[in-house]
């Protein structure tokens, strides 16, 4: 999928959440349309992605469906979750992708499938996507932990915007060095988001 597609259904989910026709919060992506393209290069379709409450380009760039997602954000009953998951829980096991608006929610279930994976011979890998405020929690530090111990095939990318929440990082931790940089696990990148934590910017009363 081109940037340019990308960018393209970010601004038709603002529009419509602007418009009050989508009932539910969104969490928008933009600003690291670059990277993620990149990133999915190495990512086979037949890899497990899990992501978080800011999925949509990370299911966008595995699967190429854009109206499954469409149909799922706007509540359509003939959606990938029958429109119960809308745009934070995105799921479609046919394509192995789960997400989670738990902060840090994925990263155990991405490791136990990881486990699974070595333990039944498979070459595929696992890619579990967090953002920087979810790296401020135990479950990412204990699922790293015994990835990294175990050798487990799976990849966590720290997508850092420097906000959890609304919160930078300095102001969280009083630094902004990260102890897990040097780990073969983590694929690390930091971005400027072009859309709020949350919504589209505009004020919408359902």
């Amino acid at each position: 999928m081109e940037r340019a597609d990308l960018i393209a259904f970010e601004h038709k989910v603002a529009e419509a959440f602007e418009r009050g026709e989508i009932k539910a919060p969104v969490h928008l992506s933009g600003g690291n349309e670059d990277v993620l393209i990149q990133i999915f290069e190495h990512i086979d379709k037949e890899d497990w992605v899990f992501s978080t409450h800011r999925n949509h380009y990370h299911y966008l760039l595995h699967t190429g469906d854009k109206e499954g997602l469409w149909d799922e954000i706007v509540g359509e009953a003939k959606s990938l979750c029958g429109g119960r998951s809308r745009s934070m829980h995105t799921c479609n096991i046919k394509h192995h992708f789960i997400s989670s608006a738990i902060v840090g929610g994925c990263c155990s279930i991405a490791v136990g499938v990881a486990l699974g994976l070595k333990k039944s011979g498979s070459e595929r890998k696992v890619w579990c996507f967090v953002g920087d405020g979810a790296t401020d929690s135990g479950w990412f530090f204990e699922a790293l932990r015994y990835a990294q111990d175990n050798d487990l095939p799976i990849v966590f990318v720290v997508e850092d915007n420097d906000r959890s929440v609304e919160t930078c990082l300095r102001d969280r931790w009083g630094q902004n060095d990260r102890w897990f940089s040097n780990l073969n696990k983590v694929w690390y990148y930091r971005y400027v988001s072009t859309y709020p934590h949350v919504g589209s910017g505009k004020f919408v009363s359902w």
